[in-house]
């Protein structure tokens, strides 16, 4: 490239791409950041990945349903074969794409520069409706594997009062900042695992490898299954929201996805060994909270409790990094003039204030589901959303070859489309066997989304509300244009 093509395209980028924040700059692709962007502290690579962690997993809480509606080997084949043709496709998109665009807003800045901000707004409504869903599922679990503790839990106002305890208190480390939220996961995922380590070791003279072999394909919850397996190895690119507070994007995002997806897999499949191989199967007691069953069974009622808290806290770790992500997300909306200006806000500790109230009401709202309703709903909701972002990745890749990616998947545009047709016939799978309620209330909820849109553009043509259009997305198209020159 010429010096005069370089000054083109550099002057190219500053037209078409504003300043992040009113008080910060714009950080082009391969520019590096300003000391203003350095204001608040970045997220090195061990927290990111505990964070990526528990967006995707947290641990073996809530696979035993796998168990119970396919039993043993197709449980620990799912977990396997779902990984490679839906987490690892998923988990190089989000690293391809999140070095691209290394901000606040993730997917939703993916979409709207590939299908234009209406479709980017939608991605971005259907996501955070598909996170609240699933953050509505943690404070449940959490009580579900308490309550053979304290029975009082099982219901009533005792519940009902526990849920908005840990929500407030969990909403609040999220206000404190995202630096304590990543090494409160690191703490929370040690802890986590490491009783399941201990209760491999223990379990060792009681396994029978035959057990894991066990398998009647007349007598699948093929629905079950799927949605378990689904919720349980999805959301790999809920970190792509955090990017504008990563140190370093373009070296620590792929880095910490690989770990992070090494962390996921054998987190299940290990528990899931010991469990199935070394107690007597009983496919109809796999349920929520059976590991701190077969902890007893296997080493007595302290490494029951292990469990129990191991799970307590899991669910604890998974909240707040939702939470995180869901809030920055829509903070990266508001940057981009698709939301309220005051989404945009930031606390005195970096954190966007009003986008975790927002996030932390949903949740709220969406608690009376019960589990299997609450997995099935935000799966319905994700699939959609993972349609748009698959469209995206393969249209950039086919109308911009040329643009900056620190990081890229070694493989053709052919490839590339290649890699995302297994996992889109899954989401096909997944959306055909939604029940009638989740197909409802997951429609109505597109349908919110797709008026919403046009409301917001016309309260601010009448000025009803203040936006802060403080990001512009690059013509990509232009500057690979003169990229293709040199």
């Amino acid at each position: 490239m010429s010096d005069n093509q370089k000054k083109q395209r550099n002057s190219l980028v500053k037209q078409t791409s504003g300043p992040m924040l009113r008080n910060a700059e714009y950080i082009g692709l391969g520019e590096d950041p300003s000391p203003q962007m350095d204001k608040y502290q970045k997220v090195s690579i061990i927290p990111l990945v505990f964070l990526i962690f528990y967006e995707v997993s947290g641990g073996p809480f809530g696979v035993e349903d796998s168990v119970q509606a396919a039993g043993p080997l197709l449980a620990l084949l799912g977990f396997l074969v779902f990984a490679i043709i839906w987490s690892v496709p998923e988990a190089l998109i989000t690293a391809e794409m999140g070095t691209m665009f290394p901000e606040n807003g993730g997917y939703v800045v993916w979409v709207s520069s590939a299908l234009g901000p209406y479709w980017g707004f939608q991605q971005g409504w259907m996501k955070w409706l598909s996170g609240v869903i699933d953050n509505a599922l943690y404070p449940v679990l959490f009580l579900d594997y308490l309550k053979s503790t304290i029975p009082a839990l099982e219901g009533g106002l005792p519940r009902v009062t526990a849920i908005l305890v840990l929500t407030a208190l969990l909403t609040y480390m999220n206000y404190r900042g995202l630096t304590i939220v990543g090494w409160v996961a690191v703490l929370l995922g040690v802890f986590s695992l490491l009783p399941f380590i201990v209760m491999g070791f223990i379990a060792i003279p009681k396994l029978e490898p035959s057990r894991w072999f066990v398998v009647d394909l007349d007598n699948v919850d093929w629905n079950l299954y799927l949605n378990t397996l689904f919720w349980n190895l999805n959301y790999w690119d809920s970190v792509s929201t955090l990017a504008g507070e990563v140190e370093n994007p373009s070296r620590t995002f792929p880095k910490a996805l690989f770990y992070a997806f090494i962390l996921v897999v054998s987190g299940y499949i290990f528990p899931l060994l010991v469990g199935t191989g070394a107690i007597p199967l009983q496919r109809e007691l796999w349920s929520d909270g059976y590991f701190s069953e077969i902890a007893k069974m296997l080493g007595g009622v302290w490494l029951r409790s292990w469990i129990q808290g191991a799970s307590a806290l899991s669910n604890m770790g998974m909240f707040v990094a939702e939470m995180s992500s869901d809030s920055f997300q829509l903070q990266g909306m508001a940057e981009l003039g698709m939301l309220p200006a005051i989404f945009g806000k930031r606390s005195r500790y970096g954190t966007p204030l009003i986008g975790i109230l927002f996030s932390a009401s949903g949740v709220i709202l969406l608690s009376w589901l019960s589990f299997q309703e609450i997995v099935a709903a935000e799966n319905y909701l994700y699939c959609f959303g993972m349609l748009m972002e698959f469209i995206a990745f393969v249209k950039l890749r086919i109308k911009c070859p040329a643009v900056s990616r620190p990081y890229k998947i070694p493989i053709s545009t052919v490839g590339a489309i290649l890699i995302c047709f297994p996992p889109t016939l899954l989401i096909f799978v997944v959306l055909a066997l939604a029940s009638l309620k989740v197909m409802v209330i997951s429609i109505l909820g597109i349908i919110i989304g797709l008026v919403l849109e046009p409301c917001l553009r016309f309260s601010e043509k009448k000025r009803w509300l203040r936006f802060q259009r403080s990001s512009d997305l690059l013509d990509f198209q232009a500057t690979d244009h003169l990229y293709n020159e040199s």
